[in-house]
């Protein structure tokens, strides 16, 4: 009768134990942070989608506009498009890298030149280098070309002038391009200046907020439908949708999109310290918390508590303020962000001791999209008075963008 009350005492105490366990939320996904994975598909990016795709590709001479996230995710790690399509017998002849090149190794702004890729033997061509668009020799052996990128939906991070270059390239060769869609970590909202058209750059190409709330192949079809692309062309486009996300879907990146974006944190608070790259204030670059953290030598150092040194390091040779003492403000802590800040730019201003090294003029107005934020923050208005003179276009932008949205 001991042993059975034993038996039954330790059963109890299990079952006691599965109700305490049943009612924990189940690990995280390592691709994309929806709690339960059993109930909640995971999402799946349009490059797993390999059934769809795979026969648009056979026989066919293919072009692949990719870098070092265009993956192919498994249950044991992942696989590079690229590598993958080789190894399926689909005929790559080219590679088009973009800024960063293929395999990720160049910094922001630096030329990535041609050559061969050491692991296919496929020949690389550099988009990023002595031309930005295919050329019309460039695409006439192709039958079509595949374009694979991860984007973070901010528009100065220049993959989505990548996307329109090669859209307007194959437009213009009549060469089919297939967009195989990735999730926007930043695709929950919409918000900041507009870019106005006589500033548009590389940084921006088009009258879009800095934050536009797209994935890639929704922005494709944007550029076609707007007839935005050079001359009001229109590409052969196919877009390879997405599994399981919506634009509330909250995805964390498994490969950093480039060098100096290594973390959720770091894309998520994109939108608002990427405004420092057109201004002297170091925005985490040479160091190990690129862009979630911002500070400089000039600014006001009784203000501060937090300190850093920028030293040169993977993804930034000369970072700025290289060996200066930079005093500012950590945020690594940050959480994900519903809207872009102009806060902390407005802290660094109000706190810089010489406000004429604060602004790299050409370089903000490029990266705000208008000359009227700098005058702004220089005039001394409120975030609130500033945002609210962006609100008419935002309406405008966000009745354009209703129409070419493929996912809630």
């Amino acid at each position: 009768m001991a042993i059975f009350s034993k038996f039954k005492s330790t059963v109890f105490l299990l079952f006691l134990v599965f109700l305490s366990c049943k009612g924990h939320p189940k690990e995280l996904d390592g691709t994309s942070n929806q709690p339960e994975k059993d109930t909640i598909p995971k999402i799946k990016v349009a490059a797993n989608r390999t059934e769809v795709y795979l026969p648009l590709l056979e026989g066919k001479k293919v072009g692949i506009v990719a870098n070092p996230t265009s993956v192919i995710f498994k249950e044991e790690g992942h696989t590079h498009l690229v590598d993958s399509l080789v190894s399926l017998g689909v005929d790559v002849k080219k590679v088009f890298a973009p800024e960063h090149g293929f395999r990720g190794n160049a910094d922001a702004g630096e030329h990535v030149k041609d050559g061969v890729d050491a692991k296919t033997g496929v020949p690389l061509i550099s988009l990023y280098g002595k031309n930005r668009k295919p050329s019309k020799e460039q695409l006439e052996e192709l039958d079509v070309v595949v374009f694979d990128i991860q984007d973070v939906g901010v528009r100065f991070y220049t993959f989505i002038a990548t996307l329109q270059l090669v859209m307007e390239a194959c437009a213009d060769n009549n060469t089919p391009i297939i967009v195989l869609d990735r999730p926007n970590p930043n695709g929950h909202y919409v918000d900041g200046p507009t870019m106005l058209k006589e500033h548009t750059s590389y940084l921006g190409m088009n009258p879009i907020p800095l934050v536009y709330g797209m994935t890639m192949g929704e922005y494709a079809q944007l550029l076609n439908g707007e007839g935005w692309l050079e001359n009001g062309s229109k590409a052969d486009l196919t877009v390879i949708q997405l599994e399981n996300y919506t634009h509330q879907s909250e995805y964390h990146l498994p490969i950093r999109p480039s060098p100096n974006l290594p973390n959720d944190v770091s894309i998520t608070l994109y939108p608002s310290l990427g405004l420092f790259e057109g201004t002297n204030v170091n925005a985490g670059r040479g160091t190990e918390f690129q862009f979630q953290r911002y500070g400089a030598s000039f600014l006001d150092s009784t203000v501060y508590d937090f300190k850093y040194v920028p030293e040169p390091n993977f993804g930034s040779k000369h970072p700025k303020e290289e060996g200066k003492t930079c005093y500012g403000t950590d945020l690594s802590n940050s959480p994900r962000m519903n809207e872009m800040t102009l806060k902390w730019v407005m802290d660094a201003y109000a706190n810089c001791l010489d406000k004429s090294q604060f602004f790299l003029t050409s370089g903000f107005t490029k990266h705000a999209g208008t000359p009227l934020l700098q005058q702004q923050i220089e005039e001394g208005l409120t975030e609130a008075e500033i945002k609210a003179t962006w609100q008419d276009d935002l309406e405008v932008f966000k009745k354009i963008r209703a129409k070419y949205l493929i996912y809630d």
